[in-house]
């Protein structure tokens, strides 16, 4: 992994913001080494054997998995499957994402699309109060309890939830469902190297390969630190928007937990970067011309990806022109007054994007303290639950 964060970035710099914030560094260090939500700095993987164990399980009887959960608890999934799930390769097994919407359309078919495969259930939540997932988990068990018998059940349903407490806690211990835990000391966006993620992406990566890429990346944490530097100066500049590229339509995923990481830890007492996401060449169709030209609020994080698979177009290798084109739009867009990080990989494999995750964890801790606010919890999510509550109640 390289990280190019002053190339493109250092003439668009106010020199004085930079000393500021980067004489913070052992405070900023120090005030993550003492957090007690920073379980994902040394998470506990001693758990990789059970999972396999169980996913080995769901393989010999189920087609498909569905993955009950919603923002931490399945962005980080959802986005490695469709980065190593083939294009247009039909899979054996496949994994369904949901309680991600309430859309009645979508429910329905859903639930009409299981009465017709064989299908195991991973529920995830902390609390097991999360409404989206309450609700779908209720209805896909009420296809399951009518399709399978109850001894039947105790294999085909995973749950993944608190330790001790909670109605998810509750119900493994009454029925006796495989379960695995979120430790306390894991917010929902870090949780990555937890069960929460480890088991759905057993089924379609290697996890051990992802584990040792995330404790790698652990080791940026100077590179990490001064990408935070360099995020919070060009705020004070101006800078409010953060837009991560890519040039592969399968990381759209991957950016969006991006999104979820930076969005909810910094968003907090009226500060904070907007992550916002797209892939090229796709927008820029849509965006260049913004991004080029519009208002000066914005800098880019660019994804580079050294080696692809080869596919000869005209005589020209496909992925060089791709590669090609992102330089292009990065020395066009600097010279349109947009401050731009690079960010490359030799290759796209599980241990490098496992090396690249724990290394934006990083960032975002440190980019939180940077901002003087908790990087670790997310008050303001409460407030349209409130107010969902007490419209449901009336």
């Amino acid at each position: 992994m390289k990280i190019d964060v002053m190339s493109h970035t250092s003439q668009f710099l106010d020199d004085d913001l930079v000393k500021k914030y980067s004489s913070r560094k052992s405070e900023v260090f120090q005030s993550l080494d003492c957090a007690h939500m920073n379980g994902w700095l040394n998470p506990d993987v001693s758990v990789v054997d059970e999972i396999l164990k169980i996913r080995d399980k769901v393989l010999s009887h189920s087609k498909c998995l569905v993955v009950i959960g919603i923002g931490g608890s399945y962005l980080g999934s959802q986005a490695f499957y469709q980065m190593f799930t083939p294009y247009f390769k039909e899979q054996d097994f496949k994994i369904i994402f949901a309680g991600t919407t309430l859309s009645s359309s979508y429910m329905r078919e859903l639930l009409d699309y299981l009465e017709t495969v064989d299908f195991s259930v991973n529920v995830i939540s902390k609390s097991g109060t999360t409404m989206e997932i309450s609700l779908t988990y209720s209805a896909i068990k009420e296809v399951m309890e009518k399709k399978y018998k109850k001894e039947e059940l105790l294999d085909r349903i995973i749950i993944t939830t608190d330790p001790v407490k909670g109605n998810l806690r509750r119900e493994v211990e009454e029925v006796g469902y495989s379960s695995f835990e979120i430790p306390d000391n894991i917010g929902g966006r870090y949780s990555l190297l937890t069960p929460a993620h480890l088991f759905p992406l057993s089924f379609c990566l290697d996890i051990k390969e992802l584990i040792s890429g995330y404790f790698e990346g652990l080791k940026y944490k100077d590179e990490a630190f001064s990408y935070a530097v360099c995020r919070r100066s060009l705020f004070d500049q101006g800078k409010v928007v953060e837009s991560f590229v890519a040039y592969e339509n399968n990381w759209y995923y991957y950016l969006e937990w991006l999104k979820q990481l930076f969005g909810e830890t910094e968003g907090k007492s009226g500060v904070g970067v907007l992550p916002v996401s797209m892939i090229h060449t796709r927008d820029l169709h849509s965006l260049g011309q913004f991004i080029q030209e519009g208002n000066k609020i914005v800098f880019e994080t660019f994804f580079k990806i050294k080696n692809m698979p080869n596919c000869n177009v005209c005589g020209d290798d496909l992925h060089q022109t791709n590669l090609l084109v992102e330089d292009s739009v990065i020395s066009a867009h600097v010279s349109g007054g947009v401050p731009c990080v690079e960010i490359e990989l030799e290759k796209l494999t599980p241990k490098f994007m496992g090396e690249i995750s724990s290394f934006f964890l990083l960032v975002a801790a440190y980019s939180g303290y940077l901002f003087n606010i908790d990087p670790f919890n997310q008050p303001g999510v409460e407030v349209y639950k409130t107010e969902v509550r007490s419209r449901l109640e009336k």
